[in-house]
């Protein structure tokens, strides 16, 4: 049932790709993992837990002790037959000392390691390294000090890490449960969140900010490295080296995957997988071929031509400026590849030509502020 499942919500075969990272008697939990909470994997993680228990054990023996007390004087002192009521003392020193300091103390305990353990996870150490996080609907995208991109956060163990977070349209939240740290992603502005891994391995990422109709789909990983040698062998990305289609690949994880998916199971946009060569139905009963012209219109002017089922108004965003005309040839050969596999091999991975823009071919040399929109892999 928990494959059919996960193939309905377009889910499967991203979740494959990490599912030999769990335990399966363990039903997907990691063998770490407490009835609580996931496993800690950042240094904040055991402060948080500690605080977390702390303040609930604390609540449960005054509520055992408050409520027990209540039921005790209810039973004791209810009203019977032949029995008035008596006179009481209308006050003691010692009992409103010890009912009003004892919790104001612990109150203030809590506050205090509350507001220490905030600040913390707020400013990074002097030399942290740091890394550019842009939400945007409905994905991610990280860039790293080299200019490297990737969908998914790769970070180095036992390293202080800055990450400088930024929103290209509504409020987002980055939150990766194994760290227990969760920030704010706001638009118009930059927010931080400081993290030091302190074990290897992927933990999951999520958007906690209901930004729309596909935030579930908001998701990706992170993966923590014990060196940053395997770290930059995952993050790297020399287009040369690779096929047309492969290249398409990677911009459709960076700028596609969150709307589109590439499975048959339609998302915010249609699936991509299998619409190359076909007829579409406009909103307003045309018909048009999925070719190169069409492809190429709908990623500069989504809003020219919407297949009828996603309109009328388009919530695609235009990505005129933010591809090259390669990086379209490459996202071309993608769709043809996925229809056909194979077919999107002919288109050579060359240099820029004249006619060619450059902009932005290879992601590493851009500005981190002018990045392409995120995405989490294959999340959408």
């Amino acid at each position: 049932m928990f494959p059919q499942i996960l193939n309905f919500l377009g889910q499967a075969d991203y979740v494959n790709k990490y599912v030999n990272q769990f335990s399966a008697e363990d039903g997907f939990r990691s063998k770490e993992t407490s009835y609580w909470f996931p496993e800690q994997a950042s240094s904040m993680a055991k402060n948080v837990d500690f605080l977390y228990m702390a303040i609930f054990w604390v609540s449960t023996v005054f509520f055992l002790v408050i409520v027990g007390v209540m039921c005790y004087f209810v039973i004791k002192y209810r009203r019977r037959p032949g029995i008035g009521p008596q006179p009481s003392s209308s006050h003691n020193t010692t009992i409103e000392i010890l009912w009003s300091v004892l919790p104001s103390i612990i109150l203030v305990w809590f506050f205090y390691q509350g507001a220490w353990d905030y600040l913390d996870s707020k400013f990074a150490p002097e030399g942290a390294e740091e890394i550019v996080v842009t939400g945007k609907k409905w994905d991610w995208t990280f860039t790293y000090p080299d200019g490297d991109q990737s969908s998914e956060l790769h970070l180095v163990l036992d390293r202080p890490t800055k990450l400088i977070l930024r929103s290209e349209d509504v409020l987002h939240s980055f939150f990766v449960p194994a760290f227990r740290q969760k920030m704010d992603v706001v638009p118009g502005r930059y927010t931080y969140y400081y993290v030091k891994p302190i074990k290897d391995g992927i933990f999951r990422v999520f958007c906690t900010e209901y930004c729309g109709d596909n935030h579930s789909g908001m998701k990706t990983w992170c993966h923590v490295h014990k060196s940053d040698a395997v770290r930059k062998e995952k993050t790297q990305w020399i287009i040369k080296d690779h096929k047309a289609w492969e290249n398409g690949e990677r911009l459709f994880k960076l700028n596609c995957a969150g709307c589109h998916n590439v499975n048959g199971v339609a998302a915010t946009g249609p699936a991509l997988n299998t619409i190359w060569g076909m007829e579409e139905t406009l909103i307003d009963g045309t018909k048009v071929k999925v070719d190169e012209n069409y492809i190429s219109e709908s990623i500069k002017y989504p809003n020219a031509k919407v297949v009828s089922g996603y309109g009328p108004v388009s919530k695609m965003q235009t990505f005129e400026g933010k591809l090259s005309n390669q990086d379209i040839d490459f996202v071309i050969a993608y769709l043809k590849h996925l229809k056909q596999p194979g077919s999107g091999d002919e288109l050579k991975a060359a240099a820029p030509s004249a006619e060619t823009p450059a902009a932005p071919a290879e992601p590493k040399q851009e500005p981190a502020a002018e990045q392409p929109a995120p995405s989490p892999g294959a999340g959408g």
